[in-house]
């Protein structure tokens, strides 16, 4: 079971960025996924969730109009399109795989989670 993020990278403030994070290892349509993100001397935050059919994202308040969570099951690829950057979205951001198949709950603790990517890091600068 592998998730390996990318798309992160330098952004000015109102930029965008398009976060993917594809899945190997598991049959990638029956779970739902989360992003999260940790800022330099931060405690890791949930950023989006996305349940695994692919309806009812569910966001952050810092995320809700700004960012979009998405999915392709065919390409095993989650997304999460950034928007309107702000500095304080500067952070690690990474994807995660419910403990579950067809967990539709919750989604915002990262305990609900058993499997993350790497990271990828986004730095918004003005």
């Amino acid at each position: 079971v592998q998730l390996v993020e990318s798309g992160g990278g330098l952004a000015q403030p109102g930029g965008s960025l398009r976060l993917s994070c594809a899945a190997s290892g598991f049959t990638f349509s029956f779970y739902s996924l989360g992003w999260f993100r940790q800022a330099p001397g931060k405690e890791r935050e949930f950023v989006a969730t996305i349940t695994w059919g692919g309806g009812s994202p569910s966001y952050a308040d810092p995320a809700k109009g700004r960012f979009t969570v998405s999915r392709n099951n065919a390409e095993r690829t989650l997304y999460l399109h950034l928007r309107d950057l702000k500095p304080e979205d500067t952070a690690l951001y990474y994807c995660a795989r419910r403990r579950r198949p067809f967990d539709s709950s919750g989604g915002d603790l990262g305990e609900e989670y058993d499997t993350w990517g790497q990271g990828t890091r986004v730095t918004v600068f003005s």
